[in-house]
Formats: C-alpha cells, sequence, structure tokens
C-alpha cells in the first residue's frame, strides 16, 4: 500500500506543473483579457496623439544634432 501513495503523491507532484503549465498556455482562455489589458495599457493611437509625438521626436533630433555640430565646431577650433 505504500507503494501505491508514493506512486499517487508523484504522479501528482509531476502532473500538476505540466497541468498548470498547459492551461496557462492556452490562448483562447486569456486572449480577451490580454486584449482588453492591452487596449487600456496602451489605447488605440488617435492621429492628434501621433502627430505630437512624431513632432516632439523630431525637435529632440534637431536638438541633439545642433548640440553635435556645436561640439564638433568647439572641437575643430581647439
Amino acid at each position: 500500500m505504500g507503494v501505491k501513495i508514493e506512486v499517487f503523491r508523484m504522479m501528482l507532484y509531476i502532473s500538476f506543473p505540466v497541468t498548470m503549465f498547459w492551461i496557462s498556455n492556452q490562448a483562447e482562455y486569456f486572449e480577451e483579457y490580454i486584449v482588453k489589458r492591452k487596449r487600456e495599457i496602451f489605447p488605440p493611437d488617435e492621429k492628434m496623439h501621433r502627430k505630437e509625438l512624431q513632432d516632439f521626436k523630431e525637435r529632440m533630433r534637431v536638438r541633439k544634432e545642433q548640440r553635435i555640430l556645436k561640439q564638433m565646431s568647439m572641437e575643430s577650433e581647439n
């Protein structure tokens, strides 16, 4: 009887993590939750918001280029 209990315990120890892994990787169980959560965190793009971000990135790029050019001109003078 002791061997049967040990075999049952070992099967439980092995099957529980495998079952949980299998369940957690079933996309249809979590798809709705994940899509809903993603839309909360990253709302669909609004054209105005996207335009503001692009303008900001362009201003930062121009500012960085100007700083680099200024540094290069200062180095060439020395």
